[in-house]
């Protein structure tokens, strides 16, 4: 041990700063240390000035002069338990809602991505390969690709404001309203967008889960039904409860796909209404929207914490042991194989691929479900304007130009930017992952999942305002897209650093190699899929998302924000050529990785049931 030395003199303070020099060069002279040093000290500001900003905005007076006096008027005009009709309209009725529509989304998401899992990794079901290939689409598209899918496809004459879409035009069925806009809706489409997770979570204890248990069941005679829900069920009950609030918590903060299922019929939920509440009235209740955001703030760090109290708990669920095990598959029957099969797999392509045939057959059309007047592709090549608001064919179009640039140079740097981080961030976490400060940087990197995205958006546009950053919107979305997305590449990055031993590297050191060099020639070949995989996730989420950027610059930002602004524009068929774009571009370009890499986004995602 050590012996402390005290400081009398300026010789002992000379001793003194030399033993501490000596000690910080040792510290820093490890990589790992001085990565986790960095991060911790950057994350720390990342995460703080944003929460700042949005306390100060909640916490402060507004007065058509500016900012006054800390007030408690913001809380008690959103919280007002005595059932005003502010409080009713702004906050509890919209909560309640946005309660409801996760509820529903969870036995959605998990009922359907469940089901599939069980069927392709329990069963001898026909056409896995396609089943299984195709069920990741709906998480890679845009959220609100979904919605805006399902409203071409259902919305009717009977509808507020409605017109003959897809069916009604070909076969004369108009859906009820109910069926197109508001809480149904909304929850089936958010359910079908997070049931890869489900399939994935789910999928993964499947496949990998001994079946004695079961056999021994059945040798007993206990029915296959009650077999499942008393031995099947209970074992998959951690992967079943993080994928209920997970989607629980994503379902909450959604904001995109509210807004096409739910404004059309004034159908608000907490994130449209906290949208509404910023950019409403002047900015005169931004203070009570930074409210409605802290709410959902403290509903996914609450959702987070309980999960992780569950699932670190010391209960035990034991699907893989060191005996000889075995995966059983249930026979569905020579037919039963092939129905089933035909049945899913229509299902899974009208959900994973109809949208896509969708958004072109939209795009070929002279108005929204009207097939009259024959296909056209005037959206697409138009040089002459097609709306009253002079926008032309998409590829002659300057702003969706601008707006696709602004994308994928956003979607490129944030990638490259959140990718190499969380490299940093899960090599130094694994090398280091006894100490106490790793654990810390570990926190804070994944701090930024636990927010919803469009209370993130609220609390980055606060501080690019307090900054005097409003005229480098894309540096300020730079910054919060690498926040945002850190946490994928640090989880991916750091599952692969963990399977490496401690002597890979160790022989590097022996033989005299810098740091940067062991990186580049020893761990990044070795886990090349799992890393190429962190990068790869960061940059479809950017292009996709819309939520993280709605108060970041203009309309124009991205071309998702440009998206919006055509469906408001009364643009249609520009809105669908652009979407099937953008989609056609996300698959294009998790495709050719997989292919040229190997890495995809299911490996991001944590790891694909075999087929």
């Amino acid at each position: 041990m050590t012996k402390k030395l005290k400081v009398k003199s300026p010789k002992d303070f000379s001793k003194w700063f030399k033993r501490g020099a000596n000690g910080a060069i040792t510290f820093f002279g490890v990589p790992a240390n001085t990565i986790l040093v960095v991060f911790g000290v950057i994350l720390l500001l990342l995460n703080i000035a944003p929460i700042v900003s949005l306390l100060v905005k909640a916490f402060t007076e507004y007065s058509t002069v500016g900012y006054g006096k800390f007030t408690w008027d913001n809380f008690k005009a959103i919280f007002d338990w005595a059932g005003s009709d502010t409080s009713v309209g702004f906050f509890w009725r919209p909560f309640g809602r946005s309660l409801l529509i996760s509820v529903l989304a969870c036995v959605f998401s998990v009922l359907f991505g469940g089901l599939t899992a069980y069927l392709i990794a329990r069963t001898n079901l026909k056409f896995k390969r396609f089943i299984s290939a195709v069920f990741i689409f709906p998480y890679i598209m845009p959220q609100w690709t979904l919605a805006m899918f399902w409203k071409n496809l259902f919305i009717s004459t009977n509808c507020t404001a409605g017109y003959a879409g897809e069916l009604q035009a070909l076969t004369g069925i108009a859906m009820p309203e109910w069926w197109v806009f508001g809480m149904f809706p909304i929850a089936l489409v958010l359910g079908l967008h997070y049931a890869p997770f489900a399939y994935i979570l789910l999928g993964g204890v499947l496949q990998n889960m001994d079946s004695n248990l079961e056999e021994a069941a059945s040798i007993l005679g206990i029915p296959r039904w009650k077999c499942f829900f008393k031995i099947t069920l209970p074992m998959l009950k951690p992967a079943i409860l993080s994928t209920v609030l997970l989607v629980f918590s994503s379902a909450m903060s959604s904001y995109s796909v509210a807004v096409k299922l739910g404004n059309p019929i004034n159908y608000y939920v907490l994130a449209t209404q906290m949208q509404a509440l910023i950019t409403g009235s002047g900015g005169m209740l931004a203070g009570w929207g930074s409210v409605v955001a802290i709410v959902m703030i403290v509903i996914g760090v609450f959702l987070l914490i309980l999960n992780q109290l569950q699932t670190g708990s010391r209960k035990q669920f034991t699907t893989v042991t060191g005996k000889s095990g075995q995966i059983s598959k249930n026979n569905l029957g020579k037919a039963g194989k092939w129905i089933v099969g035909i049945v899913m797999s229509f299902a899974v392509a009208f959900f994973c691929i109809g949208p896509m045939v969708s958004f072109f057959l939209e795009s070929l059309l002279w108005n929204p479900g009207d097939f009259s007047g024959g296909l056209t592709f005037r959206a697409w090549t138009s040089k002459t304007p097609i709306s009253t608001n002079d926008f032309v064919g998409f590829f002659f179009e300057k702003k969706v130009g601008a707006a696709l640039k602004g994308s994928i140079v956003l979607s490129v740097v944030c990638a490259l930017s959140a990718g190499a981080s969380g490299f940093l961030i899960g090599y130094a976490i694994s090398k280091k992952r006894k100490s106490k400060y790793s654990g810390f940087v570990n926190g804070l990197a994944f701090f930024p999942y636990l927010l919803p995205s469009i209370a993130l958006s609220q609390c980055f546009y606060l501080l690019g305002v307090n900054m005097g950053l409003t005229g480098a919107w894309m540096l300020v979305g730079i910054v919060l897209g690498t926040i945002k997305y850190i946490p994928m590449a640090s989880r991916s990055s750091l599952n692969a650093m963990m399977q490496l031993s401690n002597e890979i590297e160790e022989a590097g050191i022996i033989q005299g190699i810098p740091w940067w060099k062991r990186m580049l020639r020893i761990v990044f070949p070795i886990q090349k899929a799992a890393i190429i995989s962190g990068f790869l996730l960061p940059f479809i989420s950017c292009m996709r998302e819309y939520d993280l950027f709605v108060f970041i610059g203009s309309d124009q930002f991205t071309l998702t924000r440009f998206m919006f602004q055509l469906g408001s524009d009364g643009v249609p068929a520009l809105e669908n050529a652009a979407n099937f774009v953008l989609i056609a571009i996300i698959l294009l370009v998790n495709w050719l990785t997989n292919l040229l890499t190997g890495a995809s986004i299911d490996k991001g995602l944590g790891g694909k049931t075999n087929a």
